[in-house]
């Protein structure tokens, strides 16, 4: 199994984003769709990607791809996989499935026939009557798409936006790989300074600091992919060893973060100090009415509070302020994340880039205000 197929599934609009992610690291052959990147690779790329990739959601060990109209099509190719190249007699396999403009639409009948297929072809094996799946997680995946169906092993476990490091959440927090891609779609580096002015539990600011410094994302965490049977522990110890010694600890990074809620900021504080960030990002307790920022081109990027977080007035009332930092620090850029669609009008000037991304399944739109370039 040394030549493989993996899948990096994102949030949809960040599939660029995450592209461009696998091409940094030097990644080539990317088939891209909605949703997913398929990247051809080998069996230790499974530990390189789950520890670093910052903007994707999970990565997916392609099993096989077949086409299936009909329950037996769907049996009968399930059954040719040589599931025990996969799967250890006392694994905990979990079958999960999705369906979309296929005939075989009932998802709860493509996991039964895909169980059973994969049940009755471990018994020739194993030689055993019944798994009691005692052991180690195993989350397998039959996912049909216009009649095509991908059999898919999940190697993270977890979603990857679980970093490990925010062991408490304030409100209605953004994930991880959103913050990562937030950041990643803006022009900020350890030059200039960067801001948040609603940090919530101090999500953007973590993640930039995180990029600057190259912490990769996966290290404090465990993954399933660790305890599958063809996997090697060992090349998961030597990935992991190779990312702490690219970890730049002494690059030096201004970034702000400040919210009007003291338990924010005593959340967001902690949260950088399990990652060993607290110098690196300075917090406080700070209105944005009372904000005082250099003009020296800087970058705020933020999620300010929207829809049921807060009333609509204050909603409108808190994007106006924003809109009048913006016109007071006039060599700054701005990106703002927000699901209120009337944004543009209350900050006071169109954007001049918007992108629509999903927060979960929340629609929120992402506003980039381009200011000018600093000068050299």
């Amino acid at each position: 199994m040394e030549n493989i197929k993996l899948i990096a599934t994102t949030n949809m609009g960040l599939e660029a984003v995450t592209k461009r992610e696998l091409q940094d690291l030097g990644y080539k052959d990317l088939e891209v769709s909605d949703g997913k990147i398929k990247i051809s690779c080998q069996l230790k790329d499974i530990a390189i990607l789950n520890l670093r990739l910052r903007t994707a959601e999970r990565v997916l060990l392609l099993i096989d791809s077949f086409r299936a109209e009909t329950f037996e099509e769907l049996f009968d190719k399930v059954f040719e996989i040589r599931w025990w190249d996969y799967i250890a007699e006392e694994d905990q396999f979990i079958i999960q499935g999705r369906s979309r403009k296929s005939k075989l639409f009932s998802i709860s009948d493509c996991q039964r026939i895909t169980e059973k297929a994969i049940i009755e072809k471990l018994k020739m094996k194993y030689k055993v009557s019944w798994f009691e799946k005692s052991g180690p997680r195993v989350k397998i995946e039959v996912s049909l798409l216009n009649d095509i169906a991908e059999i898919t092993m999940d190697t993270s476990g977890d979603g990857l936006h679980k970093r490990g490091y925010r062991e408490v959440n304030y409100k209605a927090p953004l994930s991880e790989t959103i913050a990562a891609s937030l950041v990643k779609l803006t022009f900020w580096n350890k030059d200039r300074i960067l801001a948040d002015p609603f940090c919530g539990s101090g999500t953007v600011p973590i993640e930039a600091a995180m990029i600057e410094k190259n912490i990769a994302p996966g290290l404090m965490r465990d993954f399933d992919f660790v305890n599958f049977k063809f996997f090697d522990e060992e090349i998961f110890k030597e990935e992991k060893k190779k990312c702490y010694s690219e970890i730049k600890y002494d690059e030096k990074l201004e970034i702000l973060a400040s919210d009007i809620s003291h338990k924010a900021i005593q959340i967001a504080r902690s949260n950088a100090e399990i990652l060993g960030l607290d110098e690196d990002i300075s917090f406080f307790q700070k209105d944005i009415r009372d904000l005082d920022l250099p003009d020296d081109y800087g970058i705020i990027i933020t999620n300010p509070p929207y829809g049921e977080r807060i009333g609509k007035e204050d909603v409108d009332e808190l994007n106006k302020e924003l809109g009048e930092l913006a016109r007071s620090l006039k060599t700054w850029s701005y990106y703002i994340i927000t699901a209120n669609e009337n944004f543009e009008k209350n900050f006071g000037k169109k954007s001049d880039r918007n992108r629509k991304l999903y927060n979960g399944r929340l629609k929120t739109y992402y506003y980039q205000y381009y200011g000018p370039k600093p000068r050299r």
